[in-house]
């Protein structure tokens, strides 16, 4: 009998580290710049509070420095994850279904949204929707002169059942230098204005549910998870 093979091990932290700094060297020839001034720039500052305030005492010294590399290291690695999340977005830029997987993957708490629009058409534009603290906000992906007639009848729909609730509009098209990029997306929801509270965010998700019982079919390439199987012959 052959002998059951030992799973593989994941790669640990420092390893995995690794693998997303080489991930990200690939896309973004900046990394490294960004990722020294993120590392030296605490441990200088550190420095400098050690000159001022530290009166020659060699412990303060030493707890300024330490503190310094401690915060450089964080913000190290606060820059490395950014960056690499911008070089993962880049790399699916322009496809059908962008936009689903930044909904599905890096939305903060304080938003909600689905990687299933609630409208498209034949040409795989489509508009997705996000509920949180800003109220609603519905995302085109695809020209703006094919999405803009879609995103203004889901804005109509909303207003209609939630007048009160602010919409923004969010257009992303790979080649429109002024439309939102990716990575862009949520940065752009974070800075709208606070409008409704955690229990009012619920309350309008649910009641936008009722907008998506209309029975449309999934878009091809959108869920592949709900791909059948083949019928047996």
């Amino acid at each position: 009998m052959a002998r059951p093979t030992a799973p593989e091990k994941e790669p640990g932290r420092l390893k995995q580290m690794w693998q997303v700094f080489q991930m990200t060297r690939r896309y973004d020839g900046t990394v490294i710049l960004y990722l020294l001034l993120a590392l030296l720039a605490p441990i200088g500052a550190g420095i400098v509070l050690a000159v001022l305030f530290g009166d020659g005492n060699p412990i303060l010294w030493i707890l300024y420095i330490v503190a310094g590399v401690l915060a450089g290291i964080l913000l190290l690695l606060i820059v490395l994850g950014r960056r690499a999340e911008k070089a993962a977005f880049s790399q699916i830029e322009g496809q059908a279904g962008a936009v689903g997987a930044v909904l599905k993957s890096s939305l903060r708490r304080s938003w909600t949204g689905n990687e299933i629009p609630i409208n498209f058409n034949k040409t795989q534009d489509a508009v997705y929707r996000a509920v949180g603290r800003g109220g609603v906000a519905l995302i085109g992906e695809g020209p703006r002169s094919r999405t803009q007639p879609m995103l203004d009848k889901e804005r109509a729909n909303v207003r209609r059942i939630l007048p009160e609730v602010p919409v923004h509009l969010i257009y992303v098209d790979a080649r429109d230098p002024e439309a939102t990029k990716l990575h862009r997306i949520v940065p752009t929801l974070q800075s709208y204005k606070r409008a409704l509270t955690k229990s009012e965010i619920q309350a309008v998700s649910n009641r936008l549910q009722s907008l998506g019982k209309n029975g449309l079919p999934i878009p091809k390439g959108i869920d592949p998870q709900r791909v059948r199987a083949p019928r047996p012959r």
